[in-house]
């Protein structure tokens, strides 16, 4: 399932536009060959690759749940599920430019944290999010279904991040999130608060003069803890319950609930705090999954709660390329306060699925996990949703031919913060094999198409064909902190195809490529996926594999 790849926004087709063809994704990780599923088991992360700060809800039987994109566009891709274990992406919350404008801003910028609630006093569906572009700040957009699209966004009048929608069953609806502290009040870096404001469900808006401050820093303000975030409420048994992301989105990263008899408090934090963290475990730990946090609560379908949140999966040098990633847990809600169930000792790949629950993923249209195969021909009438562009939308740019998929390239390169001519992948495992054939006669210098794997605009690869005098030639160029070098050139034979591959084993990236279809000559040697890591890079991406073609090239071969 995907968007028709000629909706919108098409260019004219460019006289000398690369053609992709025969893309190839393989995920090799070890974990997974080692920890074969059995019947009965499912692997965790649900959602592979860069899909952080998840959120979910529930109608009748249909679960949906959505993740930050920052820059990527289009925005928050929505998944749904009669179960929690077999997933299947049924589009974007923010898929056109009038709701999401990322179209001048940094990879990580864009869109943070989004929540998504149902309201069952009124059939609606709620995306409520925060938008650090085009001037936005905090929006919602509403559908009866989430998969038939969303409505333009209604802009909110308040400050802060990460806010999240609660219905009660009076009728009543409040909007809660993360906030500075008032002006002057600030104890230390990083002191934050949680606020929660009345919502007007009629005019889609926060009622001026309702804020209030639910929580102060954190769990225990005498122990100055920083980023209290991504609040949810929710009430049982009559009580509200507030659930936060405490210590930041790293290694201290952990989930903390507090209680009310009203959803504006006062809140008590539960004497058993953190419910979920990953902090004070063995860092030399097997198969380590770090950075927990960042939870939604959910009513399973056998009657038991679930908790999806982000956490990482880091390499062999324990640095962070695949980004922040979506895993579930069981949540043992049988006393007054939710606890994660497993989620304070180390982290475990498999899981148990519910009860009377088939593991059907990667087969029936529903999302593989663990080692699995990607392979798109372009020759399917809608592109796959696993395909993203990266500030504007894919339809600017892309064409299908009965060649492959063509894109005509756009005159920005991949360093420059603007819409690029590039279709994406998010890199999946630590360690993945990814293989392209590209059809291309580069014109001029200025012209390049290939493959670039990319973390930031400012921390990349590029692996491409370009031109110097009458010749084609292939480029490997790093890029760190903005600075480009190339590290390796060859001239080749461009009359026929050629494939590029790169293939990832934790830290070392090859580069190769074959122009008979067999045999692949490497170029440039093992290079260090370090600036493919947000331990290197920063931001809160993950690595990006594209297909990539620019009319403004600045890589010259040696």
């Amino acid at each position: 399932m995907g968007l028709p790849g000629n909706s919108q926004n098409l260019k004219k087709k460019a006289k000398n536009a690369p053609v992709f063809s025969n893309s190839v994704y393989e995920g090799q990780d070890k974990v997974y060959s080692d920890n074969p599923l059995k019947p009965g088991e499912f692997y965790n992360p649900i959602l592979q690759g860069a899909y952080p700060d998840p959120a979910i809800t529930r109608k009748g039987s249909d679960y949906y749940l959505v993740a930050s994109t920052f820059a990527i566009f289009p925005g928050v891709p929505v998944f749904h599920s009669k179960d929690l274990v077999n997933w299947t992406q049924i589009g974007h919350a923010l898929d056109r430019v009038s709701q999401l404008d990322v179209h001048d801003t940094g990879i990580s910028a864009g869109v943070y944290a989004p929540d998504i609630e149902y309201n069952p006093n009124n059939d609606t569906f709620y995306m409520i999010v925060t938008a650090f572009a085009g001037g936005a700040g905090n929006i919602v957009v509403k559908s009866k279904d989430p998969a038939k699209g969303w409505s333009d966004p209604f802009k909110l009048n308040f400050q802060g991040i990460d806010p999240s929608l609660f219905f009660d069953d009076n009728g009543k609806a409040y909007v809660v999130h993360n906030d500075a502290p008032d002006k002057g009040t600030e104890l230390y870096e990083g002191h934050r608060v949680i606020k929660v404001w009345d919502y007007d469900l009629e005019k889609d808006q926060v009622i001026a003069g309702t804020d209030k401050i639910i929580v102060n820093g954190g769990v225990d303000l005498a122990k100055k803890p920083i980023w209290i975030e991504a609040p949810h409420i929710y009430k049982r048994n009559g009580k509200y319950y507030l659930m936060c992301a405490e210590g930041g989105t790293g290694g201290n990263h952990s989930e903390v609930v507090f209680i009310s008899d009203s959803p504006k408090g006062p809140f008590t934090p539960a004497p058993n705090n953190p419910i979920l963290s990953q902090r004070h475990l063995s860092q030399n730990r097997p198969n380590k999954v770090d950075w927990a946090g960042h939870a939604d609560l959910v009513e399973g379908p056998d009657g038991k709660h679930y908790g999806v949140f982000l956490g990482i999966r880091p390499n062999e040098k324990n640095r962070v390329n695949i980004g922040r990633e979506t895993f579930i847990l069981p949540v043992d809600w049988s006393g007054q306060f939710p606890v994660f169930v497993n989620g304070l000792v180390p982290m475990e790949p498999k899981l148990k699925t519910p009860a009377g629950v088939e593991n059907k993923t990667g087969k029936e249209s529903f999302i593989p996990n663990g080692n699995f195969t990607f392979t798109d021909n372009f020759t399917s009438k809608n592109l796959d949703y696993r395909w993203v562009g990266l500030r504007g939308p894919r339809e600017a740019f892309i064409s299908q031919t009965k060649k492959g998929l063509q894109i005509n390239p756009f005159p920005a390169n991949i360093k420059e913060v603007k819409p690029t001519s590039t279709l994406f992948l998010r890199q999946q495992h630590n360690s993945f094999t990814y293989t392209t054939t590209l059809d291309y006669k580069p014109a001029s210098e200025k012209d390049l198409a290939g493959i670039t794997l990319l973390q930031s605009e400012a921390f990349n690869y590029v692996f491409g064909l370009t031109r110097k005098g009458k010749d084609a030639y292939l480029v490997l160029e790093r890029t760190e902190k903005g600075a480009s070098k190339v590290i390796a050139s060859q001239k080749v034979d461009v009359n026929k195809p050629i494939q590029l591959r790169v293939k990832a084993e934790g830290d070392a990236y090859q580069f190769s490529y074959s122009t008979d279809g067999k045999s692949f000559v490497n170029l440039g040697g093992p290079v260090s996926g370090d600036i493919l890591s947000t331990n290197v890079a920063g931001g809160f991406t993950g690595t990006l594999i594209g297909l990539y073609a620019t009319s403004a090239n600045d890589v010259q071969p040696q």
